[in-house]
């Protein structure tokens, strides 16, 4: 009977420390078992959890709870979990162990959620987006009990509670310290559902005469957060002293003129400093990290100091509005893969490449259905890029060819977000990029159909990226560097962005205009 087939582990220890390890039985059959090997041949101590790429969900890595989901040349990832016991650094320290050939390869720059609680981080920074159902708070104890009384009448004989003016401030104090630990800027929308929670959990406070029970709640959120803002931008809160008009230059000393607001769910958009740290501080780490950035395998110090210096960073891009060529001299590890993915964390607190891929890939299929409906001149463009669609050919292909299709069904030019060369045309690219606002450039070798030799970013006609993997992850990086430069959405391309934000990564997805309503509510059907 033949013997079972080995299998060879690449373990990582971190970003510069990777080690072989040999498997003669093959995959443990249990997760305890593989548990228990990674323990013995790395030296690890200490309790940690294992993580698989899950095919399903675009290479998101997904908890391990049985290793028949494992196969040969997939990647997992230790996370060490708290225990007393343990070392400190591994505590901190995440592992990463790949199931591969002979030949080691490098681990994608696709992290744990948990990056955005560094602990270098300030302790005002949001570290979730706004709820699907906004969680109303406890009160004081006398209002709790007033409202518990309050409702049981309401529920008996329909009685509405008389709210004093103690219990009302209260109310509003309570609510809108809340609605702040989420948006320091919430939309009317936002402050319409804080107000519907209210009257769902405490309905003896609906309202006689209001549409919905609670218009007047609304108004009372909208003055209460006001003056939030009020008291905060006195104490030099950075997110509300940035729109201050002592803050603001001569010409833009208005209250309505340059407001910096986060438009596009931005939980930590101009964030403070961390406890303990200045500007002169943190602009001595950022010439450390110039000097880092120039050394080899450096990765973890990269982050950690990208990490540290976020808050300096995000004023300066939001505030002074630099040029590419200005932040490749002072942030030139922003423009690093890995880099742009970690930002978009930060930022929004969402992952940028695993939830783009995922998303993607969610919506794949019903997608290709409204597609494949679209008729006249569109559906004609669009029948000549979904070829590939319709046959077994490589995932990346056929994402590639799904966007493509996308930004035409959406009525916009494709050639715009995606400009595609021969080798031969170099020189012609080179001229053309340079006045690319924002592109996807394709390097081919002597055909439109061979591989790419090379795909890159074009941000403000510079060349900020390049040798990545996929058109795909591609999109996902030139829409990770519009937060993280803060800059707009191309006008040519206002919809497919819009589509990438609010269909694909669901971020801020309750307002949509008419044309992706239209498409997403067609996805949903």
């Amino acid at each position: 009977m033949a013997g079972k087939k080995s299998v060879k582990l690449l373990v990582c220890l971190s970003q510069d420390d990777k080690r072989k390890l040999l498997l003669p039985n093959g995959i443990p059959k249990s997760v305890e078992e593989l548990v228990d090997d990674v323990r013995r041949a790395c030296g690890l101590r200490g309790n940690f959890r294992i993580q698989y790429q899950d095919k399903d969900f675009g290479d998101t890595f997904v908890n391990l709870t049985s290793t028949g989901d494992l196969e040969d040349l997939c990647t997992i990832k230790v996370i060490p979990l708290p225990d007393e016991d343990a070392a400190p650094a591994q505590t901190q320290t995440a592992v990463n162990v790949s199931l591969s050939s002979d030949e080691a390869f490098s681990i994608s720059g696709e992290t744990d959620d948990t990056l955005i609680l560094s602990s270098s981080s300030s302790s005002s920074s949001r570290t979730e987006q706004w709820p699907k159902e906004f969680p109303i708070p406890s009160f004081s104890y006398d209002t709790e009990v007033q409202l518990e009384r309050g409702n049981a009448a309401f529920k008996a004989n329909g009685t509405r509670l008389t709210v004093n003016p103690r219990m009302k401030s209260d109310i509003l104090e309570k609510v809108s310290d809340l609605i702040y630990k989420y948006k320091a800027y919430p939309k009317s929308y936002h402050f319409c559902e804080v107000s519907e929670a209210l009257i769902k959990k405490h309905p003896c406070l609906a309202e006689p005469g209001s549409w919905n029970g609670c218009y007047g709640w609304t108004q009372r959120l909208k003055t209460r957060m006001g003056n939030l803002r009020t008291q905060l931008k006195g104490l030099g809160c950075p997110e509300l002293a940035v729109n201050s008009l002592k803050t603001k230059a001569t010409d833009d000393a208005h209250p309505a003129k340059n407001v910096k607001r986060p438009k596009r769910g931005e939980a930590n958009h101009v964030p403070s400093y961390p406890a303990g740290e200045t500007a002169d501080n943190l602009e001595m780490e950022r010439q450390v990290l110039l000097k880092e950035v120039k050394k080899r395998n450096n990765g973890r110090i990269i982050r950690e100091k990208m990490a540290k210096t976020f808050a300096l960073r995000r004023q300066e891009i939001v505030e002074k509005q630099p040029r590419v060529e200005e932040l490749q001299e002072r942030w030139p590890a922003i423009f690093q893969e890995e880099e742009i993915n970690a930002e978009f964390l930060r930022i929004t607190t969402v992952p940028l490449q695993p939830r783009f891929l995922a998303g993607l890939d969610k919506h794949s299929s019903q997608l290709l259905q409204v597609i494949r409906k679209k008729g006249g001149a569109v559906g004609e463009k669009i029948r000549s890029i979904r070829k590939p669609l319709d046959q077994g050919v490589d995932l990346n292909i056929r994402r590639e060819c799904l966007l493509k299709s996308l930004v035409i069904y959406l009525g916009e030019d494709v050639s715009h977000l995606i400009k595609e060369y021969l080798v031969v045309q170099k020189e012609e690219a080179k001229a053309e990029l340079e006045n690319a606002a924002m592109a996807i450039f394709v390097l081919r070798d002597d055909d439109a159909l061979s591989p790419p030799m090379d795909i890159g970013l074009v941000v403000d006609g510079v060349e900020v990226l390049n040798d990545l993997s996929s058109i795909a992850s591609s999109c996902a990086m030139l829409f990770g560097l519009t937060y993280a430069l803060n800059l707009s959405y191309p006008v040519e391309l206002k919809y497919t962005f819009e589509t990438f934000q609010k269909i694909i990564m669901d971020i801020e997805s309750r307002q949509m205009s008419r044309r992706i309503q239209n498409l997403s509510a067609k996805l949903h059907e």
